[in-house]
C-alpha cells in the first residue's frame, strides 16, 4: 500500500482535530474532578456513544475482524450474548448504586460497599488491564502502520503514543469523550464503504455460505460438541464463560466503560446510556465482523481471480490480526486510503485514550489518594493525574511489545479480562444483591478467584500458550482458554466469598442503604413515553437480540 498526499492531508487534519479538540477542552480544567471525572457534566447523547467507542478500540475493530476470519460467525456472540444483555442489565439494575453512591470510580464503589482492602486489590488488577489493554492498541497501529505503509514500528509506537498523550493530558476525560465520540463516526463511515465493495466481490452472503464451511456461517448449529466448530466450545461453555461471566463482568464492573455512564448529568441519563448505547452495539458486527468472514471467502478457490489473501507470518501461518489492513489495502483507492486508515487510527486512539483515562483516575483516587497522599490541596491531586497520564501511556508503550507474541490480539485480550473481569463480577453481584456479602468475604474470593484463574491457565494448553505448571487439558482455541479461565475464576470467586462471608460479620444495613439492591429506593420515571424508559427500552432491546441469535443460528 501507498499512500498519497491526499491520504496524508486526510490522517494530518485528524491529528490536528484530536489535539485541538484537547486545547479547547483545556480551558475548562479547574479541579481534579474536572480532569478525571468531567465533573458529571456531560449530556446523554455523548456519553452513550462515548460508552460504545471506549469499547471500540483498535482491539475490537482489528481484533474481531481477525476472529471473523477465525472463528467464522461465531464471533457474534460478543455482541448477541456477551454485551447486549449485560449493557440492559448495567443500566437496569447496577448504575442506581454506581451514580447513586456518588462514587468516582468502580475501586472506591467497593470501598464503600466492603473495605479498603477490596478496594485496593481492585485498583492494582484494574490498573494492570487498562495499560495491557492500551498497550494492545498501540501495538495494533504500530503493527499496521509498519505492515502496510512500511513505517518504523519503533517509531509509530512513539508518534502515536504521543498524539494521545498530548489531547488527554490538556483535556483529561472531556477531552477523551469528546473525542471518542469523532472516532465512533469516523470508524463507522471509514469501514461502511469496505463492507459493501468487499461483500459484492464475494458474490453476497448466499455466496459466501456455499463456499464456506457450514459451521464457519451458523452461530448455534454446530456448537452441540467443542470438536465440531473453529471455537472449540460447547455451547454451556459460551452461554456461562462469555454470556454470563465474562460480559457482566466487563460491561458491568469494567470501570472503563462503566466510567462513561458515571460521568451523565442525572441518574436517569447514567441508567439509559448503556441501554441506547446497546442500539449501535447490536449493528456492529455488520462492520466488525463480516469483513473476517469475506476475507475468508475471498481465499476460496473459486474466487481466487480477486487477488485477495491475508498475509502470513515468518513461519507460515495466517496473521489474522493483519486481516482488515489487508482488506483496506486491497480495496481502497487514494484518497477513500486516507479515510480508511484514518478510521483504523482513529480506533487505537479511541481504545488508548479510554484506558489512559480510567487508569488515571483509578491510580490518583484509589491508590494515590487512598494509600500514600490523603490530605493534600485539590491542585496538587490534579498535577498527579496529569503526570500519571504521562505513565500511563509510557507503561503502554511498554507492554505493546508484549502483544507482539499473540497472532489474534483479541484472544489476548479476552484472557486478561478472564483474569480480572470474572472474579469481580462475582464479587459484585454478591455484593449487590446478598447483603450478607462480608469485606472478608469478598476480599478473599478475589485472591481465590485471580489465583484459580492463573492457575487454569498454568494447567491447560491452547495454540501453544499456557501450560506453564503443567500441560493437564489440551483446549482447541485460544479464545476457548480464555472462557474457561474465567467461568473457572467466577466459580472460585463465587463460592468462597460465600463461605468467608458465612464465617464473618456483616456491615450493620444502615451502612448499606444505597449500596445493596434491597436497602436501596429505586429509581422512579416520571416520563410519559415509554421509550424513554430504561425496563420497556431494555425489554425491547433484548427481544430483538434473541431474535437476531434465531435468525443465524
Amino acid at each position: 500500500m501507498r499512500l498519497e498526499l491526499a491520504d496524508y492531508l486526510i490522517i494530518l487534519v485528524y491529528f490536528i482535530f484530536v489535539i485541538g479538540v484537547g486545547f479547547l477542552i483545556k480551558k475548562k480544567i479547574k479541579s481534579s474532578n474536572d480532569f478525571l471525572t468531567s465533573s458529571r457534566s456531560i449530556p446523554l447523547w455523548i456519553t452513550s456513544l462515548a460508552f460504545i467507542s471506549a469499547n471500540l478500540g483498535a482491539q475490537e475493530v482489528i481484533g474481531m475482524v481477525a476472529s471473523g476470519a477465525k472463528y467464522g460467525i461465531m464471533t457474534v456472540h460478543f455482541y448477541w450474548v456477551g454485551a447486549i444483555f449485560a449493557m440492559v442489565f448495567l443500566g437496569v439494575f447496577m448504575m442506581p448504586f454506581y451514580y447513586g453512591s456518588r462514587a468516582r470510580s468502580v475501586p472506591e464503589y467497593l470501598s464503600l460497599r466492603f473495605d479498603e482492602k477490596t478496594r485496593g486489590l481492585n485498583a492494582i488488577s484494574f490498573a494492570v488491564m487498562t495499560v495491557f489493554s492500551s498497550g494492545i492498541s498501540l501495538y495494533a497501529l504500530a503493527k499496521l502502520m509498519e505492515t502496510i505503509l512500511h513505517w518504523d514500528f519503533d517509531i509509530s509506537i512513539w508518534v502515536s503514543a504521543g498524539i494521545v498523550m498530548v489531547y488527554t493530558f490538556l483535556g483529561g476525560l472531556t477531552s477523551a469523550v469528546y473525542n471518542e465520540v469523532l472516532q465512533f463516526f469516523l470508524i463507522v463511515l471509514g469501514l461502511s464503504p469496505l463492507v459493501v465493495i468487499s461483500l459484492h466481490d464475494a458474490g453476497g452472503w448466499d455466496n459466501i455460505k456455499s463456499l464456506l464451511q457450514p459451521e464457519m456461517t451458523h452461530a448455534w448449529k454446530y456448537m452441540g460438541n467443542a470438536n465440531d466448530n473453529p471455537m472449540g466450545l460447547h455451547f454451556m461453555s459460551l452461554i456461562f464463560g462469555l454470556g454470563f461471566v465474562m460480559s457482566f463482568g466487563y460491561w458491568c464492573t469494567d470501570f472503563l466503560v462503566v466510567q462513561r455512564a458515571m460521568i451523565a448529568r442525572n441518574m436517569g441519563d447514567a441508567q439509559r446510556t448503556p441501554i441506547i448505547a446497546a442500539i449501535p452495539k447490536m449493528v456492529m458486527p455488520l462492520i466488525v465482523v463480516l469483513p473476517g468472514l469475506i476475507a475468508i471467502t475471498l481465499m476460496q478457490p473459486a474466487l481466487a481471480s480477486k487477488g485477495y489473501s491475508i498475509p502470513t507470518t515468518a513461519n507460515g501461518e495466517l496473521d489474522y490480526t493483519m486481516t482488515l489492513p489487508s482488506m483496506i489495502a486491497h480495496y481502497y483507492p487514494t484518497g477513500i486510503l486516507g479515510v480508511g486508515i484514518t478510521a483504523l487510527i482513529a480506533s487505537f486512539m479511541s481504545g488508548m485514550a479510554g484506558n489512559v483515562t480510567a487508569f488515571n483516575s483509578v491510580f490518583t483516587f484509589d491508590i494515590y489518594q487512598s494509600y500514600f497522599v490523603k490530605n493534600k490541596s485539590d491542585r496538587h491531586y490534579l498535577l498527579v493525574g496529569k503526570v500519571i497520564t504521562v505513565v500511563g501511556i509510557l507503561i503502554s508503550i511498554a507492554t505493546a511489545y508484549i502483544a507482539k507474541s499473540f497472532n489474534n490480539i483479541n484472544d489476548f485480550l479476552q484472557l486478561v479480562f478472564g483474569f480480572v473481569n470474572g472474579p469481580l463480577f462475582a464479587t459484585f453481584l454478591l455484593g449487590m444483591f446478598w447483603k450478607r456479602t462480608t469485606s472478608h468475604g469478598a476480599f478473599w474470593g478475589l485472591v481465590v478467584g485471580t489465583a484459580a484463574a492463573a492457575a487454569t491457565h498454568g494447567l491447560t494448553v491452547a495454540e501453544g500458550k499456557g501450560g506453564w505448571i503443567a500441560e493437564w487439558y489440551t483446549i482447541k482455541s485460544g479464545m476457548g482458554q480464555a472462557f474457561i479461565v474465567a467461568a473457572v475464576s467466577w466459580t472460585f470467586n463465587f463460592f468462597t466469598t460465600i463461605i468467608v462471608s458465612l464465617f464473618t460479620k456483616p456491615k450493620p444495613d444502615e451502612e448499606l442503604k444505597g449500596l445493596v439492591y434491597s436497602l436501596t429506593e429505586k429509581p422512579k420515571y416520571h416520563e410519559q413515553k415509554w421509550y424513554l424508559r430504561v425496563v420497556p427500552l431494555g425489554l425491547l432491546l433484548l427481544a430483538i437480540t434473541l431474535l437476531l441469535n434465531i435468525i443465524f443460528f
